[in-house]
């Protein structure tokens, strides 16, 4: 009898880097927001909106890298990919829930 051991179906980041760029993702989203408040900071908010429109696209893209190769469940991708574009504060919580989901102690059949 032989058994088969499910090997990833493609490349990609590990999940720790991946949840370090949603972070950076992130920081620059929130620095976005803070010079789009601040009068007179054109210049910047052109620069930092560039930066989270291309993170947003290479996160996108990554995820779904990930997401074939079962780095990451489906929901932390729908996180990232469809809510990331306006918030990516929702992808960066999603991949510390799943970080603690995976971390957490499986039940005992005792404990109930």
């Amino acid at each position: 009898m032989t058994t088969s051991v499910e090997r990833p179906r493609g490349r990609s980041l590990p999940f720790t880097t991946l949840k370090r760029l949603s972070f950076t993702h992130s920081a620059i989203y929130c620095t976005l927001l803070v010079v789009w408040l601040v009068p007179g900071l054109k210049g910047p908010e052109m620069v930092f909106g560039l930066l989270h429109g291309i993170g947003w696209l290479v996160m996108c893209a990554l995820i779904f890298a990930a997401l074939h190769a079962r780095v990451v469940p489906l929901r932390l991708a729908v996180a990232v990919t469809i809510l990331g574009g306006i918030g990516p504060f929702i992808g960066s919580y999603e991949f510390v829930r799943e970080q603690q989901r995976s971390e957490a102690p499986a039940p005992v059949a005792g404990d109930l």
